[in-house]
């Protein structure tokens, strides 16, 4: 295992929001997903609820606003050639309350698109079926 790995998997959350029909895609501007669209979100921190990091996170790394509808999905990253860590994601679907994205520095780009449109963006592995699942929590 490599050094820089915490010897143990991290639990993380992310959020598709829904503004309207149009979803938020982000593009990570570091490892892991460096250049991959996906959805905003990051790290739980210790004595964190679930939705109080899905909270922080979208407001630190978007500026958004937002209201949690309900958990709608989970994918798992294995340590790999690419990725020396192990995360376990849990996707939540959300609606866009209030602001205008303003990116930190982990991101570098954003889009407000139809789920549809995705197809011709390089995204990380699973985004899809989160996506497809919030969706139908949302009524989007």
């Amino acid at each position: 295992m490599p050094s820089s790995a915490p010897g143990r998997p991290q639990l993380a959350v992310s959020a598709a929001i829904f503004r309207g029909h149009e979803l938020l895609l982000v593009r990570r501007a570091r490892s892991p997903g460096k250049g991959f669209y996906s959805l905003p979100g990051g790290r739980v921190e210790y004595g964190e609820s679930l939705t109080q990091a899905l909270e922080r996170e979208i407001a630190e790394e978007t500026a958004l606003t937002i209201a949690i509808a309900a958990l709608a999905g989970w994918r798992e990253v294995l340590p790999g050639p690419t990725n020396p860590g192990h995360y376990v994601i849990l996707s939540f679907a959300a609606r866009w309350i209030d602001g205008e994205p303003v990116l930190n520095e982990e991101l570098d780009e954003f889009r407000w698109i139809a789920p549809d449109a995705i197809g011709d963006f390089k995204t990380t592995d699973g985004l899809f079926d989160i996506i497809r699942a919030a969706r139908g929590l949302v009524g989007a």
